[in-house]
């Protein structure tokens, strides 16, 4: 009884203190915003400099701080804008919302303060890439039309499958292990006219991250990376309008207030129109894109601001009337941002996601069309617990709908059968929990634990096969064969075909070594339940999606991740050093000779195997004065093995591990921006890249005349070494920014000095002379470009 009581006073007497801390502590809440535009601000920084500690704004301005009981002097900052330097007696609970004046004098340039430095500098994230939109604006792309995607493949290990194609890589990944979010909701295809556009308005984008490790636990469902991207809400003080006119597109973005101060709507919209002249020169071929991004917010009181946004977008594409293609993906979200209390903040969001494509064959009289669709709730909560310890939890619930094909005769005297691929369907879930905890003044850790599940639903008719194998290997022939079907069984929709559930821990960690430097290191785990169907570089409209399932794996990442961390001279210049390695469990991978479109039974023609891709990435970064850009570099491997499920089978390429198809060795990209007057300003990029990994014969034999090639091992050649420089001048004809109408002048060159990058290779014998040669495939030289951009 004795011990009972000693052990009983002894915990009294240690929570006495902390409690009597508790009642000594006041919390600091409210939102930034831009004072123009009442517009909020993601990520400003609250810094305290006395205590060297601060906190930023989540991604709908607010912020949340609790201190001691005292006097401070608060430092508010944002890129671009104003600081405000203000001392608060936080003796009690306060709400206090800030209002941001864009300083006019620095539009363009990185504007950082000492003390926001070092809270970078010990933050556990690493991985992380951010461009805002100004520095987006001055890169110089292809047809002078301003390019998101193009943007982030200048930072190191971020690459694409070549010129005109499709997606991006990261770290050695696959384009459709990216999760790609516009407020939130999934877009699965980023490109517009098969990879020259991205589908994101620069106009009416607010904030841009990508995640390359290091990702916390509220994402999930793709392996490589996460590009989480929030337009911006509008303007609720007044209406304003801006554009840009260029040689094949235009946009035009309108924003205003619904109520002033309380409600605003976007609405942006491009669209390009070369298309209109091509008939001038006798050309029947049509390819066009058109796209509208719309946002409504409105703030119904203090605790509680509603959001509704979308984007719709469409590509078409017509070669003489013979063959028709559209694809596009619509989105539409509705958010309700909810404050429970000065410490707690909760989004709820439901999400409708849609991607169709549509082939009509004219000549041989059939429609065809896909798609995916799904319907998404998610809830996250962030809850400011102290000023060192921060949690975030949530769930999440996605509902699938698979449509891999539909063929229709389009006329009654076509030989076309009407044809229906199965439809599959599938729910994901996730809970998730993920916390930063700041553990003294040089360590932090972010760490947190994801639950996720993937259920297969019923379907009208799967296939069943002798021993569950859809794949027959041939000994004798050395190849695999489909295995013929032994029966078919059928589901109700409420049945469960195969569900999957796996553990994601994140763990990261920042070690301050002093005021300017930091190591960093992080490791993932991640799962990916839906496969693109692609055996091509680069992904097409014509891929399509298939859920994980009874024949089909999902694919499990481990990734590690070690960094060095360093700015320089105040933070004029930032150097970030990172190594990482990663392994991909159950990638999916094509048999020789794969048939993927409108395949019935896609289990005959794929193997599970395994990936790994390593590397080292180097930033170099200038931030301020006239002159500014980076120089990144990335040294990397990315392969991939499958080997065969018996001793007597070969897998693919004989079991050895090969180079992926996005895999490059080196990777050099150079950004620089330079301010000659307050009227012209020069920009330019220049790119160095390893080939691309391909297949080439290396013989022949004849049989029955007919001259058979001989192929190498797989992505063992590689096309020839790209690189291309890049330059652009912006005009801006009046700097007064008292006036209502301003605009520039922006010119450009892509690919300078005509370089006729290799897109492919491809190999025919020469009917002159008998022999084999090869030809090069190469989409562009040098494009001229000149654009308009206004805003009044």
């Amino acid at each position: 009884m004795n011990s009972f009581y000693k052990n009983s006073l002894f915990l009294i007497l240690l929570l006495l203190p902390i409690s009597v801390i508790s009642q000594e502590k006041f919390t600091l809440s409210g939102v930034i915003t831009d004072e123009s535009s009442n517009e909020t601000l993601i990520g400003a920084n609250i810094i305290i400099p006395s205590l060297q500690t601060g906190t930023t704004s989540n991604e709908y301005g607010f912020y949340s701080i609790t201190l001691d009981k005292g006097i401070y002097e608060f430092q508010i900052s944002y890129l671009g804008f104003k600081s405000i330097v203000q001392t608060i007696n936080l003796d009690k609970d306060q709400t206090l919302s800030f209002k941001l004046v864009e300083d006019s004098q620095s539009l363009d340039e990185i504007v950082i303060v000492e003390d926001v430095e070092k809270l970078n500098i010990r933050k556990p994230q690493m991985s992380l890439n951010s461009l805002s939109i100004n520095t987006i604006k001055q890169i110089p792309v292809v047809l002078g039309e301003v390019d998101l995607i193009k943007s982030i493949t200048l930072l190191p290990g971020v690459t694409t499958a070549g010129e005109g194609a499709s997606g991006f890589n990261v770290r050695g990944g696959a384009a459709d292990q990216n999760l790609i979010l516009l407020d939130e909701a999934t877009i699965f295809n980023s490109s517009h006219l098969f990879g020259l556009f991205s589908v994101f308005n620069p106009d009416a984008i607010k904030d841009i991250k990508l995640y390359k490790g290091g990702i916390p636990a509220k994402y999930g469902g793709r392996v490589s990376s996460v590009l989480d991207i929030y337009q911006k809400e509008g303007n609720s003080n007044e209406f304003k309008m801006n554009g840009g006119i260029g040689l094949v597109s235009s946009r035009l973005l309108a924003e205003g207030p619904l109520k002033k101060e309380k409600g605003s709507f976007l609405l942006g919209g491009r669209s390009s129109y070369a298309h209109l002249f091509l008939p001038l020169f006798d050309i029947d071929n049509i390819a066009y894109f058109y796209d509208l991004n719309t946002k409504l917010s409105y703030r119904l009181n203090d605790r509680n601001n509603i959001y509704l946004s979308g984007y719709f977008g469409r590509d078409v594409f017509n070669i003489s009337d013979s063959f028709e293609n559209a694809y596009g993906n619509a989105v539409i979200n509705f958010r309700w941002n909810h404050l429970f209390s000065d410490k707690l903040f909760s989004n709820l969001s439901l999400i409708y996601s849609d991607y169709d494509y549509d082939l009509k064959l004219n000549f041989v009289e059939f429609d065809w069309t896909s798609g995916i669709r799904n319907f998404n709730v998610k809830y996250d909560l962030k809850h400011y617990i102290s000023n060192n310890f921060k949690l975030q939890y949530g769930l999440n619930s996605i509902y699938y709908k698979f449509n891999p094909g539909d063929i229709k005769p389009t006329t009654e005297t076509s030989g076309i059968n009407p044809f229906k691929l199965i439809d599959k369907y599938a729910f994901e879930n996730a809970i998730y929990v993920d916390a930063e905890h700041q553990v003294t003044d040089k360590l932090a850790l972010s760490y947190g634990l994801r639950l996720s599940s993937f259920t297969r639903l019923g379907q009208d008719e799967l296939n069943v096969y002798q021993n569950d194998n859809p794949l027959i290997f041939n000994p004798e022939l050395k190849i695999y064969e489909k295995a013929e079907p032994i029966g078919t069984e059928s589901y109700k929709r409420s049945d469960v075909i195969k569900s999957f559930a796996n553990l994601e821990p994140r763990l990261a960690l920042a070690y301050q070594l002093n005021e300017q430097s930091s190591v960093k290191m992080s490791y993932n785990k991640m799962s990916q339940y839906l496969h693109l169907l692609s055996n091509t570089s680069s992904p097409t409209p014509l891929d399509v999606w298939t859920p994980s399932g009874k024949y089909v794996k999902p694919q499990i990442l481990h990734q590690f991740a070690l960094g060095y961390f360093k700015t320089i001279n105040d933070n004029t210049y930032n150097l970030e050093i990172e190594t990482f390695y990663k392994t991909i469990k159950n990638r999916i991978d094509y048999i020789d000779g794969a048939d993927l479109i409108a395949n019935n039974a896609i289990e005959q023609v794929i193997l599970n195997g395994k990936a790994r891709a390593y590397g080292l990435e180097v930033l170099f970064r200038k931030n301020e004065g006239d002159f500014q850009g980076w120089i990144a570099y990335t040294l990397s491997k990315s392969e991939q093995q499958t080997k065969g499920k018996t001793p007597e089978e070969i897998g693919i390429n004989n079991g050895l591990w090969y180079n992926t198809p996005y895999d490059k060795t080196h990777d050099i990209s150079i950004t620089a921006s330079y301010k000659l007057t307050d009227k012209w300003s020069f920009s330019s990029n220049f790119l160095f890249q390893t080939g691309l990994p391909a297949t080439f014969p290396n013989g022949q034999y004849e049989y029955n005349g007919i001259s058979i090639p001989i192929y190498e091992a797989r992505n063992s050649s590689r096309i020839p070494t790209y690189h291309r420089l890049d330059v652009s001048a912006k005009y801006i004809p009046k700097s007064n920014s008292d006036k209502k109408w301003q605009s520039e002048w922006v010119f450009g060159l892509y690919n300078a000095y005509n370089r006729k990058n290799a897109s492919s290779i491809s190999f025919r014998e020469n009917r002159t002379t008998g022999a084999n040669e090869a030809l090069k495939l190469s989409l562009f030289g040098i494009i001229p470009s000149v654009s308009y951009n206004f805003k009044f």
